[in-house]
């Protein structure tokens, strides 16, 4: 079993920033793909961001030029940094991890972190 644990979120005034991390923890070989979804009340749960193990990234075009994600294959973190925050970022944030351990492949989801933008 693979536990994902996020930190980082919290309130922030529009135009602000924050930094999202999540680690992984547990058995398991090797990560392949590490991203974050969000999900707003009454809205269903969209992908942020995601990296590769080769480290190739992709976003969602809503925050195309102010999110950056990022990991850290030595410490098996990932990491979102948030910058120039709106209102429509407001959502619970979720890490997800796929990839493969002894009990063949994996994916697993994070317990969330909320993400409050307002002034």
């Amino acid at each position: 079993q693979v536990l994902l644990v996020e930190s980082g979120g919290g309130l922030v005034q529009p135009g602000g920033s924050l930094r999202l991390s999540c680690v992984a923890s547990g058995m398991f070989f090797s990560i392949y793909t590490m991203a974050w979804y969000r999900q707003a009340p009454g809205k269903q749960r969209e992908r942020v961001a995601a990296i590769t193990d080769g480290n190739s990234t992709n976003y969602t075009d809503s925050v195309k030029g102010r999110f950056t994600i990022s990991r850290d294959n030595a410490k098996n973190t990932v990491y979102l940094q948030m910058n120039r925050l709106k209102s429509g970022d407001t959502a619970v944030y979720y890490c997800y991890a796929e990839g493969n351990g002894p009990l063949g492949n994996f994916d697993s989801w994070g317990q969330g972190t909320q993400v409050t933008v307002s002034s």
